[in-house]
């Protein structure tokens, strides 16, 4: 169920002896699960029904790889993503026959990036790869375009600006199309930097690590909805991005942050099970059992707490269930590999 709050409910019937003068309580629903928030104290409860979407598809949000283009800005930078994640993108995707849309909507650079990707297919014998080079919402609506994404077996986000996927592609004939298909079909929806970062329902949108762990320094804004159980944030160890992530849970405590270091990404199976691929880690942040999270009371710009906030490392084959919360982890003795090959 979407989230239908907050809200306020008299406190009729309740002690609130102890409550320094609160008189409301908070109740925010969301899936299976419900949160009271009072006097800055929460409690989740997980209710009978567990209504996780029925879905087909797969999600590979991937996060990213270290600068090596012509500025500073992630909307003017190459990407060089490892083979070994992309040959996963390809095998969840059918194999080397696969039909791949390239859609590099977040870079400002998109030429350089889209050849980028062509190569990096072509060097895994990938021939059906198209490029979408979306710049406006009635490109998103071309006939051409909408034909080629029904017949696709995966899409590839590239890095960028997040927020341009969701200006120009968010809520079109195309977005639609996307997700019928991630819906019905074993289709893959891959996506590096802010282009897996536009798969969460609230998404990041900006926040440097100068303010650090301060209210208002993550902004925040709607996602693709993809995986309305995560939020994801890219570069994460490389750019020190523990604050703004820190922040966002702090948000919304009912969300599972996610940190993807580069070259690392997720396999999301059925909008449920995930396995980590990759060289580099990933970041929880789950906030579900917070005990305290001053956000609400304190002004803009003031330095924040919490208190319990969980925080799990995983690193290359660990696994996740998100509707049974519970981690699996690798063998030890295994080789570490990038990923499956073809």
């Amino acid at each position: 169920m979407a989230t239908n709050g907050p809200i306020i409910w008299a406190a009729h019937g309740i002690d609130f002896s102890n409550s320094h003068g609160v008189v409301d309580l908070i109740v925010y629903f969301e899936f299976d699960k419900y949160m009271i928030y009072f006097y800055n104290f929460y409690r989740i409860f997980t209710t009978k029904s567990n209504n996780f979407m029925s879905i087909k598809g797969t999600l590979i949000p991937i996060g990213g790889n270290e600068d090596k283009g012509n500025g500073e800005s992630e909307r003017y930078t190459l990407e060089y993503i490892q083979e070994g994640i992309l040959s996963r993108v390809v095998k969840e995707s059918g194999g080397k026959d696969a039909t791949i849309v390239v859609i590099p909507t977040a870079s400002s650079i998109p030429v350089e990036v889209s050849r980028n990707y062509r190569e990096a297919f072509d060097k895994l014998g990938c021939e059906n790869i198209h490029v979408m080079d979306i710049r406006s919402r009635e490109d998103a609506e071309a006939d051409d375009y909408l034909e080629i994404m029904k017949k696709a077996n995966c899409v590839m986000f590239s890095g960028g600006d997040q927020s341009k996927i969701i200006n120009y592609i968010g809520d079109t004939e195309l977005d639609k199309i996307i997700k019928e298909k991630y819906k019905n079909e074993k289709f893959v929806i891959a996506g590096t930097s802010a282009g897996a970062m536009c798969m969460s329902e609230e998404m990041i949108t900006g926040g440097g690590i100068q303010e650090a762990f301060t209210k208002g320094a993550t902004t925040m804004g709607k996602g693709l909805g993809l995986i309305p159980n995560f939020i994801i944030d890219s570069h994460f160890i490389r750019r020190g991005r523990f604050g703004r992530l820190a922040e966002a849970v702090a948000r919304f405590p009912l969300k599972v942050g996610i940190g993807l270091a580069e070259d690392t990404g997720l396999v999301i199976k059925k909008g449920n099970k995930c396995e980590v691929i990759g060289s580099g880690m990933v970041i929880l942040f789950d906030p579900r059992k917070l005990i305290h999270n001053n956000r609400a009371l304190v002004s803009e710009g003031s330095p924040m707490s919490l208190t319990n906030l969980k925080i799990h490392i995983l690193a290359n084959g660990d696994k996740l269930n998100i509707k049974k919360k519970k981690v699996t982890f690798s063998p030890v003795h295994l080789k570490l590999i990038d990923a499956e090959t073809l």
